[in-house]
């Protein structure tokens, strides 16, 4: 026990180590994740897809296994699989419930298959692990350009789709009957949705994606219920908890994932307290006054 709490002290060559060419690479992809997390998080909570989104990551993962096994870049099997998987749960699902029913399916033969690939590839435990939980300080120069691309393809399909997305996801029947093509929307919604999971994984790791992709645009929405906030406010904490998180990291020899995710649940916890206590606060005059 000693041994470890020794392992996590302080380390006194944190800033030379802040300067090295994985650090750069780190804080650059990790902030390139965080803003395309931010950018889609506020439109998987008002869809009620946070499921779909946990499910898109597990999903990933035999196509990661699947990588390393075929010796290709694990982002391609990451992406393949969960585009795949966000596709047909998007061509499968109009509503929530019917969303849901495929997602689990499509979850447990991905699961499966993972399952599968993983014990074929038991000798590259390392890189299995690193898909679970993440990897940030390991990411490549080639990686960033795929999350450049990645991160600017989304922006701008968020631009030009956002305003017709947000009236399907708040009443899609209204929309529809408007002549929104909802289904096609909500593919390319699922789309989208897969490309961010392919990078937040890289970063977080499948177990703890909703960090990045959920948790940031829950804590903003405690916070104001604007569409435009939401989105910026939750880029904001991400991008804070990714890039304190990694010098906590280098600070006290943690794991990066750990630190960004404490920093955005602490974050959660502190909105809910600040939101209940305004409405506390707010309620009492009237109390009083009745």
């Amino acid at each position: 026990m000693l041994h470890v709490l020794a392992e996590i002290g302080y380390q006194s060559n944190w800033m030379d180590v802040l300067r090295a060419g994985f650090m750069r690479n780190a804080f650059i992809g990790g902030t390139l994740v965080a803003v395309a997390s931010g950018l889609i998080g506020y439109f998987v909570i008002i869809r009620r897809d946070a499921f779909a989104a946990h499910a898109l990551a597990h999903i990933g993962f035999p196509g990661a296994t699947f990588a390393v096994l075929a010796g290709i870049p694990v982002t391609l099997g990451l992406a393949v699989f969960c585009v795949s998987g966000g596709l047909a749960i998007g061509a499968l699902g109009k509503r929530v419930s019917n969303r849901e029913v495929s997602t689990g399916t499509i979850l447990a033969v991905a699961t499966g298959l993972g399952v599968l690939f993983a014990s074929l590839a038991s000798a590259n435990t390392s890189t299995i692990t690193s898909v679970l939980f993440g990897n940030l300080l390991a990411i490549s120069w080639g990686q960033l350009e795929v999350f450049a691309t990645f991160t600017g393809g989304l922006a701008i399909v968020l631009l030009v789709i956002a305003r017709p997305l947000l009236f399907a996801s708040v009443d899609p029947d209204v929309a529809a009957a408007k002549g929104v093509a909802v289904r096609g929307l909500g593919i390319a919604f699922m789309l989208l949705l897969a490309l961010a999971v392919t990078m937040a994984v890289q970063v977080v790791g499948t177990l703890l994606l909703f960090a990045l992709v959920v948790t940031p645009a829950a804590t903003a929405l405690a916070i104001t219920a604007r569409p435009v906030f939401v989105v910026g406010l939750g880029t904001g904490i991400g991008l804070m908890a990714v890039w304190i998180g990694l010098i906590l990291a280098v600070m006290f020899n943690l794991p990066p994932s750990f630190c960004i995710v404490t920093l955005v649940f602490c974050a959660w916890v502190g909105a809910l307290v600040m939101t209940r206590t305004r409405r506390t606060q707010q309620s009492r005059p009237l109390s009083s006054h009745g």
